[in-house]
C-alpha cells in the first residue's frame, strides 16, 4: 500500500505560486509542482523548450517530462504551454503519447499558446553542429535546437509560430523563404548538405492537425482566469543561475528562467502572489561553465551515485558539490523568492561532516554577492562553514521535528544564510516523502 501524500492545503495562503529553481537546474521542482499541484486550477508553463526535465514519481509508477506541465497528471487541472515557451511539435506528441500509454489523458486540459515559437531540423541541426565544432567554448547545450529557436524569435522575419502550422499556405510560404537561408548559412559554417523543405513542410502541417485541439490564446484564457479567480501554479523550467541575462553567461539557457515570467505569459508581475523558490541540499551542475563548489573527488562521486545525479533530458552525469550559500542568496534576490523547499536532504545521510559555502575569495578579496560574470566567478575560491553530518536514515520520517538533530541544524544554518525559511523538506523521490512545516 502506497503511503498518503501530505496535504499541501497549508500553503494555501500562498495565492498564486511561481516555482523556480534557485541554483543550475535539476533541483526537484518537478516533486514538488505535482505535490501543490491538487491545490490549483491552472498549471502554467513560461519557458524553455524540451531540453527541460522533470521526473515524478507516484506510487509504483514514475513520469518523465519535458515540455507538458506536471499538473496534467490532475484530471482537475488545465495545463497552459505559454508563447514564453519554444516548442517541438514532435517531441510534444511524443510525450502525449507517453502519457496515454500510462494512462494519463490530455484532450480536455491541455493547452497550447497559438504565438508559441516553433522547433524545426534546421534548430536541431545548427544546435548540434555548433556544440560539436566549439573547442573550448562548449556550452553544454543538450541539442534540442532550444537557442537556435529563441534566435529566431528575436530575428522575427525567420520565426514560425505554431498557429503557422494550421495554415498550409502561410506554412509553405516560410519554409520556402527559410529553408534555403539556413542552408546557406549552415553550409558556410559546417558545409553540410541542403535540407529539403517539402518533407519538413508535409510533417508539420501533420504535426499542427494532430495539435490543432490544443492550439488557443493563452493570454486571453489566462487573463480570464485572473478575473475569475482561479488559482495559477506557474511552473518554472531551468534555474536562475542559467537565465540569458542572469546567469553565468554563456553557459546559461536561452530564455529568461528566475525572471520573465510576465512575459511568457502576458500576464502582469502582481498576478503572482508568491514566488516559492527549489533548492536542492548540495550543488549540481551539467555541462560547461564555473561551479566554484564543485568536488571532483570521492566526495563529490559519493553524492552523484546516492542522488542518482544523470540528467533526465540527456542521461550526461552531473558535476556535484557542496550547496553555495552566496549563489543562492544571488538567486533569491533576483527571483524574489520568499520561501524556498530543500529537496534530496536524505542524499546527505552517512557523511560525518557537510560544508556551506558562505563567501567567496576572489583576488585575495572576499566576496559576498555572486559574480554572475563567469570569468570572474572561475577564479572565485569557495569560502566554507562546516556544520557536522548525520548516519540516520530518513525513511519512515513524516514530521520535521523527527529529522536528526543534526539534520534540523544543517536546515536551521541554511535558511540563516540564505535569508528565507524552507517550508518544505523533501526526503525521497515519492509524494509521501515530503514534509511540510
Amino acid at each position: 500500500m502506497v503511503p498518503e501524500s501530505p496535504s499541501p492545503a497549508a500553503l494555501r495562503e500562498l495565492g498564486n505560486v511561481s516555482i523556480v529553481g534557485l541554483q543550475w537546474g535539476d533541483e526537484g521542482k518537478g516533486k514538488i509542482i505535482d505535490l501543490l499541484s491538487s491545490e490549483f486550477d491552472l498549471a502554467v508553463r513560461w519557458n524553455g523548450g524540451s531540453n527541460a526535465g522533470h521526473k515524478v514519481e507516484v506510487g509504483d509508477k514514475k513520469y518523465r517530462f519535458h515540455l507538458i506541465p506536471i499538473g496534467i497528471l490532475r484530471p482537475n487541472v488545465t495545463c497552459v504551454i505559454c508563447s514564453g515557451v519554444v516548442i517541438d511539435p514532435l517531441k510534444t506528441l511524443e510525450e502525449i503519447d507517453g502519457l496515454s500509454t500510462q494512462g494519463v489523458t490530455v484532450e480536455s486540459n491541455l493547452k497550447l499558446s497559438l504565438n508559441a515559437n516553433v522547433v524545426f531540423p534546421y534548430h536541431k541541426l545548427q544546435d548540434q553542429l555548433a556544440e560539436s565544432k566549439a573547442a573550448d567554448g562548449k556550452i553544454g547545450t543538450t541539442g534540442r535546437g532550444i537557442g537556435p529557436c529563441y534566435a529566431d524569435k528575436a530575428n522575427r522575419s525567420t520565426a514560425i509560430r505554431l498557429a503557422d502550422l494550421l495554415e498550409d499556405s502561410r506554412l509553405k510560404e516560410k519554409l520556402q523563404r527559410i529553408v534555403p537561408e539556413k542552408n546557406a548559412i549552415l553550409h558556410a559554417l559546417y558545409a553540410t548538405q541542403p535540407l529539403d523543405w517539402k518533407p519538413m513542410f508535409e510533417q508539420y502541417r501533420a504535426c499542427g492537425e494532430q495539435l490543432r485541439p490544443f492550439i488557443c490564446d493563452t493570454t486571453q484564457l489566462l487573463h480570464r482566469a485572473l478575473k475569475e479567480n482561479k488559482r495559477m501554479l506557474f511552473e518554472g523550467a531551468n534555474a536562475v543561475l542559467l537565465d540569458v541575462d542572469h546567469g553565468t553567461v554563456p553557459y546559461v539557457t536561452s530564455s529568461n528562467c528566475g525572471t520573465g515570467l510576465s512575459v511568457g505569459t502576458g500576464l502582469p508581475g502582481k498576478a503572482v502572489d508568491t514566488t516559492l523558490g527549489i533548492i536542492k541540499a548540495y550543488s549540481t551542475r551539467v555541462g560547461s561553465g564555473p561551479m566554484p563548489t564543485e568536488l571532483n573527488n570521492g566526495i563529490g562521486d559519493k553524492i552523484r551515485e546516492r542522488g542518482h545525479e544523470y540528467g533526465t533530458t540527456t542521461g550526461r552525469p552531473r558535476r556535484c558539490g557542496w550547496i553555495d550559500a552566496v549563489a543562492l542568496r544571488y538567486s533569491v534576490a533576483i527571483s524574489g523568492a520568499s520561501a524556498a523547499s530543500l529537496m534530496l536532504l536524505d542524499v546527505l545521510s552517512t557523511f560525518d561532516e557537510l560544508k556551506i559555502c558562505t563567501g567567496y575569495k576572489v583576488n585575495r578579496q572576499v566576496r559576498e554577492w555572486f559574480p554572475a560574470d563567469a570569468l570572474e566567478l572561475q577564479h572565485a575560491e569557495p569560502l566554507y562553514e562546516t556544520v557536522p553530518g548525520w548516519h540516520e536514515s530518513l525513511d519512515g520520517i513524516r514530521r520535521f521535528e523527527d529529522l536528526p538533530k543534526n539534520a534540523q541544524g544543517y536546515i536551521s544554518r541554511l535558511e540563516g544564510h540564505i535569508g528565507i525559511p524552507l517550508k518544505i523538506i523533501s526526503i525521497g523521490p515519492g509524494r509521501h516523502q515530503t514534509l511540510i512545516r
